[in-house]
């Protein structure tokens, strides 16, 4: 797919620009930039919410820009207060160290470090943030800042009228961010720093530092922070996060947040993140405006972001177990995927006693042994009207023997009336 040169145009029409520091636009229009955008290791995986940011990058790489993804293993054992009501758990350097790592492979994901002409860069400003001396970073550094500029910043100032107040440990925050933009200008001509809505104060900051310690232009850009039209927080489910980790959000969860978005969302979350044309993107938008039925828009953005985190067999798999939930095929799903999928279906545990000993036949098993039906000729009549179906095979034989075999996994057992009507059935390992 071609990506337009020009990245301010680009991510205009995204809606993407939230604000920009004057003279960037046109710097834009005529040259190839260096850029950094930073993610603090406050958790061992980034979630949904940090997609924008990584995204954005990677269309910056795209249009010919040199990019640096910043890890925060400095600045996260001190904790970013932007957007914060309460204080930060401070973390070790041991678990710091871990997250870093983590996220240094998510990253991976969505930027190219291999391409010849202009390969992404990770840093850890734990490399140069560590060796800092602070009488020396006082008296360098920390002059060219006044307490007045600092209290005015909407992350200070919301902490200060509460009762908790704001550490000196976070009110310092934003000189080390600003650190790290005077030493990636200084270091690696950096001039452009980027991020969310939230990290403006920041971005302004480490701007005039560079002003006034090396008499340099620099330049902030950041995006909009995403939210849903009823101004929900976006990213969040019942069950919390939606993790980029496939421990923490199964790629079927992380496809059906997507799939699920709501009419009124689904086109800005396509424009924010994915690389569909203008032309894609007026199609999905003319489906959804009128053929809503079809969610045609909400299928698209479920694939294109599960493919880009997980893969192409990620993908395949959520679309089987998506599938699944509607009477399509269970075979080849593992039990994890089973557990993932049937989560919210009433359930019951049955111990494999239950199935030893004198043989226990279907109708037996629907009713007596797992509660799914009311009694044995309820179970008989509806498997001899063809409505059951055990893992989504028709069942037809009420006298057939249901054996641990019968588990997937030797785990779960899927039950079925009719197209909806789904019960979970979990032996226990005693």
């Amino acid at each position: 797919m071609t990506i337009p040169k020009n990245i301010f145009t680009e991510l205009k029409s995204r809606g993407m620009v939230h604000d920009v520091i004057e003279g960037l636009p046109e710097i834009l229009a005529g040259q190839s930039v260096t850029l950094y955008n930073g993610f603090d290791p406050t958790a061992d995986s980034l979630h949904v919410g940090h997609m924008v940011p990584m995204l954005a990058l990677a269309r910056w790489q795209r249009c010919g820009h040199h990019v640096i993804a910043l890890a925060g293993g400095g600045t996260g054992m001190i904790g970013d207060p932007s957007g914060k009501s309460d204080e930060r758990n401070l973390l070790g350097p041991d678990e710091i160290h871990h997250n870093v790592e983590m996220i240094q492979k998510q990253l991976a994901h969505f930027l190219d470090f291999d391409v010849k002409t202009n390969p992404a860069r990770i840093m850890n400003n734990a490399d140069w943030l560590n060796q800092l001396n602070l009488i020396d970073f006082l008296r360098s550094i920390g002059k060219h800042f006044t307490v007045n500029a600092m209290l005015a910043k909407d992350a200070v100032k919301s902490r200060i009228d509460r009762e908790s107040g704001i550490s000196f440990t976070e009110f310092s925050y934003s000189l080390l961010q600003s650190y790290d933009f005077y030493h990636l200008y200084r270091n690696y001509g950096c001039t452009v720093q980027a991020g969310g809505s939230d990290q403006w104060g920041n971005i302004t900051a480490g701007v005039e530092l560079i002003r006034r310690k090396l008499g340099q232009t620099a330049y902030g850009i950041v995006y909009p922070l995403i939210k849903k039209k009823d101004g929900t927080k976006f990213g969040k489910t019942a069950g919390g996060a939606v993790w980029l980790d496939p421990k923490r959000t199964s790629p079927y969860k992380f496809y059906q947040f997507w799939l699920n978005a709501d009419d009124s969302d689904v086109i800005d979350f396509i424009r924010f993140y994915t690389f569909f044309t203008p032309e894609k993107i007026a199609e999905l938008e003319d489906k959804t405006a009128n053929r809503p039925e079809e969610r045609a828009a909400q299928r698209a953005l479920a694939e294109e972001m599960t493919y880009l985190m997980h893969g192409q067999e990620a993908l395949d798999k959520a679309r089987q177990a998506t599938s699944a939930l509607f009477g399509g095929d269970i075979d080849g799903l593992s039990a994890d995927d089973i557990q993932d999928i049937f989560a919210d279906v009433p359930s019951k545990t049955i111990r494999p006693s239950d199935l030893t000993g004198a043989p226990v036949d279907l109708a037996a098993f629907l009713s007596e042994t797992s509660g799914f039906l009311k009694s044995k000729g309820e179970a008989r009549r509806a498997i001899a009207e063809g409505g059951i179906y055990l893992n989504n095979h028709r069942a037809d034989n009420a006298a057939a023997v249901v054996t641990r075999s019968d588990f997937i996994e030797g785990a779960f057992l899927v039950l079925r009336r009719g197209k909806k009507n789904y019960f979970l059935v979990r032996l226990s390992e005693e």
